[in-house]
């Protein structure tokens, strides 16, 4: 592709398609933003140890673990509007079932454990099944855009309207922000019933749409272990991966029991720090498309990663709450323009056909250590709430400099060449 073209092509509007899909991602992020500010809170009104805080931050990672893998292959097989649409009835029906439980003052710090699990297990399927949608709606060249664009409604809905509405949500009654949260899952549900059927369908689904491509031959799961295992760089990189979230959970899991003692933040305003985190994760996400441009995917990578740790490390050494909040930004930044390129990588390398059961194996490596390293940072914050967030940053920042060369080359991979996708314009 000429380079007096590429500019026009990028800058081609997205699909109808993608839109209806945005939509419904926005509404479940709303849902989700709500839900995981008020679940904390709630969580401090059962217990104030860091530790079972930091256990529950880790429950809503285990669910990546135990159902990625066995989401992924669904997602192969089945339309994945239906998919979403069940997952997220299922997310509606447990939230509910929290409402009622509060209602009745029969909610433990165990039954909300078991909540959160179930919350999880549907978002293995509606997040996972948003992800391999996205391809099949945009041009490859669109990609880093398209994601550009996910990350920053998912930043803007949760961090600058949920969770600011949840704060106050929560002081005003407890119940009330579950029963938006519930609301938001069930809407967003019934959204994702209008993405286009081709650009939705699984292989199972597909088989059914158009019998003649029933005959071609489709990776097996073994296939898909196979290619993931064989690409050397996506390989290098799920491992960097992994190895980042977990530091970054080890710090992050005590983070909303650090606003409240130490640096003494009101549980109302907690939606409201959160809003201020998420200014840095906003601007991120809204220019790393044009970082991408100017600098290549590896230089964007290798930089994103450092400044997410060197945040990291700001917040846990010092005392003082606005420097802390600015510090957090400033590492929210990192991660969402770090989680921009790193998604368009993905999906520009990964053949559509095994995408579902590639990114269930990814997410599941990629988070499989988080639940144990949040319940060790939960730990280790009993020391102090700071500790956490003083070592994983500099966990995250060495992992950087260490794998320099591995990100660097990340900019250099070619995708193969563009097709139609499926679905787009519908």
């Amino acid at each position: 592709m000429s380079t007096a073209t590429r500019p026009t092509l990028e800058r081609a509007p997205l699909s109808a398609g993608f839109n209806r899909l945005w939509t419904a991602a926005i509404t479940s992020n709303l849902a989700d933003g709500i839900g995981r500010t008020a679940v904390p809170l709630i969580a401090t009104t059962l217990t104030r140890d860091p530790a079972l805080i930091a256990g529950l931050s880790a429950v809503t990672f285990l669910p990546w673990l135990l159902f990625g893998i066995p989401a992924g292959i669904l997602l192969d097989r089945v339309d994945r509007r239906i998919a979403m649409a069940v997952a997220n009835s299922l997310r509606f029906a447990v939230a509910a079932l929290l409402a009622v439980m509060i209602a009745t003052s029969t909610l433990t710090i165990w039954w909300l454990y078991a909540i959160v699990l179930l919350f999880g297990l549907g978002e293995t399927v509606f997040d996972n099944a948003t992800t391999t949608v996205v391809p099949s709606l945009v041009t490859r060249n669109q990609l880093d855009r398209a994601n550009g664009r996910m990350q920053s409604a998912e930043i803007v809905v949760q961090n600058f309207i949920a969770t600011p509405v949840a704060g106050f949500l929560f002081a005003a009654a407890i119940v009330i922000p579950v029963w938006f949260t519930g609301a938001g899952f069930l809407v967003a549900g019934l959204l994702a019933l209008t993405i286009p059927a081709a650009a939705a369908r699984g292989l199972r689904a597909e088989a059914a749409a158009n019998p003649d491509a029933a005959a071609e031959p489709r990776p097996s799961f073994g296939a898909v272990v196979r290619f993931l295992t064989h690409q050397r760089l996506l390989r290098a990189l799920i491992v960097l991966t992994s190895l980042t979230a977990s530091a970054m959970a080890f710090a992050q899991g005590s983070v909303v029991l650090l606003l409240l003692q130490t640096f003494s933040v009101p549980a109302a305003l907690i939606g409201v720090v959160t809003a201020g985190v998420g200014l840095g994760a906003l601007i991120g996400a809204l220019i790393a498309s044009r970082l991408v441009e100017r600098w290549g995917r590896g230089v964007v990578m290798f930089w994103s990663m450092l400044v997410g740790g060197i945040g990291l490390l700001g917040v846990g050494v010092t005392g003082n709450v606005f420097i802390a909040i600015s510090a957090y930004a400033v590492g929210a930044f990192g991660v969402a323009v770090w989680n921009v390129p790193w998604g368009a990588l993905r999906q520009s390398i990964i053949p559509s056909d095994m995408l579902g059961r590639a990114m269930g194996i990814i997410r599941t490596i990629g988070w499989g250590l988080t639940p144990i390293a949040t319940v060790i940072g939960g730990f280790v914050a009993r020391i102090d709430l700071r500790l956490p967030f003083v070592i994983g940053g500099a966990i995250v920042v060495a992992l950087c400099l260490v794998a320099v060369r591995l990100l660097l080359s990340a900019g250099s991979y070619e995708p193969a060449a563009e097709t139609h996708p499926e679905g787009i314009g519908s």
